[in-house]
């Protein structure tokens, strides 16, 4: 079976080969898929790093072939670098570079080299902050639906981000999300870093966040926001009522 490392930023990965539709998620830089089938010039791919099946267009594609099976270095903010060719690339937090060099201040992806700028260092690839200093960085990052990266993310997306930051591969999808960790049965008992679940008038699992403190969650709706919790769920002070029911409640040990 094929498998490949993508060198653009993100590709969209839809439910099927059109451009119309959905996307469900993301494939950011420097993360490996296999390719399940070929329709026309739309490829069905298995992404490796979250076991997620989607379509790609052929024509957003920038990879090359993965021959190492050398685990990746998650970025945890933006990076400004510039491909073989001298043209500039801006890579988000949570894509992926491969054998960093930081004395030459460069990257490898597949057999493609990349050359960054002086400010490219460990601080880039270490993650030293905490759950809630890491997820605060993307405070106010916009919601868009299968988003991943911190210029457009969704629910899901943004709590998958801070873990893989933090190297704890999470699944893609809250209801995914909410069946890891263990449970923490009262909202008075929770950590930081614990991951909040609400469901939706079927009551099924439809939105994740993370609590932040005692009583705060950090969560994308609209954007990445601060917002009130309790028993209930999130309490949204601008419409003075609550905006989503919590469901329960899942402890993640990093």
């Amino acid at each position: 079976m094929e498998r490949f490392v993508c060198e653009n930023v993100f590709v969209p990965l839809r439910m099927g080969p059109s451009h119309k539709a959905e996307m469900l998620s993301q494939i950011l830089f420097g993360e490996k898929y296999e390719v399940l089938d070929k329709v026309g010039h739309w490829m069905k791919i298995l992404t490796l790093f979250d076991n997620y099946t989607g379509w790609i267009d052929i024509n957003h594609l920038q990879h090359t072939r993965d021959t190492d099976n050398s685990p990746g270095h998650v970025l945890n903010r933006s990076l400004l670098c510039y491909k073989e060719d001298k043209t500039r690339l801006v890579l988000e937090a949570g894509c992926e570079i491969y054998a960093p060099d930081l004395k030459k201040k460069t990257f490898r992806v597949g057999k493609n080299k990349y050359t960054a700028g002086d400010e490219f260092s460990e601080h880039h690839i270490v993650a030293k902050e905490s759950v809630s200093d890491t997820g605060i960085k993307f405070m106010n990052s916009p919601y868009i639906w299968g988003g991943r990266i911190p210029s457009g993310i969704d629910c899901s997306g943004f709590t998958q981000l801070v873990y893989k930051i933090l190297g704890k591969p999470i699944p893609r999808d809250s209801w995914q999300q909410a069946e890891i960790g263990t449970e923490v049965t009262f909202i008075d008992e929770t950590n930081t870093g614990d991951l909040v679940f609400f469901d939706d008038e079927r009551g099924k699992i439809s939105h994740v966040g993370m609590i932040l403190s005692r009583g705060l969650v950090i969560h994308a709706s609209g954007r990445v926001r601060i917002d009130s919790i309790d028993h209930q769920g999130i309490f949204k002070a601008e419409i003075n009522d609550y905006s989503h029911h919590l469901r329960t409640i899942r402890r993640i040990i990093i």
